[in-house]
């Protein structure tokens, strides 16, 4: 089953990096570069797991996560923090609001496909 994940980050560059990390995986990645975007498509995506900055414009994430958890059809979708907020505070809040994870920017690719494999089953393309 081929899994969706949608990335949502101001920085077209991070999301490319997120799609290549995950190029050979059997997955979908669908893309989103704010918050309030990332809100809409995840209602219109239905995504197995969002990974999420915090700093973006229009809506950031911790705001986006709050709203997601009241978002009908959303409230148990599995979402990863990948963001350069990596302060105690930021963790704290993010867990708070119920991540599953968090992946500190810059970030390597194996660390990154160990995360989500923590939280959804990835499989390989064959």
């Amino acid at each position: 089953m081929t899994l969706k994940i949608l990335t949502v980050d101001d920085s077209r560059i991070v999301r490319m990096l997120v799609t290549r990390a995950l190029q050979g995986c059997d997955c979908q990645i669908v893309e989103a570069s704010n918050g309030e975007e990332g809100l809409a498509t995840a209602a219109r995506e239905m995504p197995d797991l969002i990974l999420l900055d915090v700093t973006m414009p229009v809506m950031d994430g911790f705001e986006m996560l709050k709203r997601l958890r009241q978002q009908a059809g959303c409230t148990k979708v599995p979402v990863i923090m990948l963001t350069a907020e990596s302060s105690q505070d930021s963790v704290a809040r993010a867990d708070g609001l119920g991540v599953s994870g968090y992946v500190a920017k810059p970030f390597k690719e194996d660390l990154l496909r160990e995360r989500i494999g923590r939280v959804v089953p990835i499989a390989s393309k064959n």
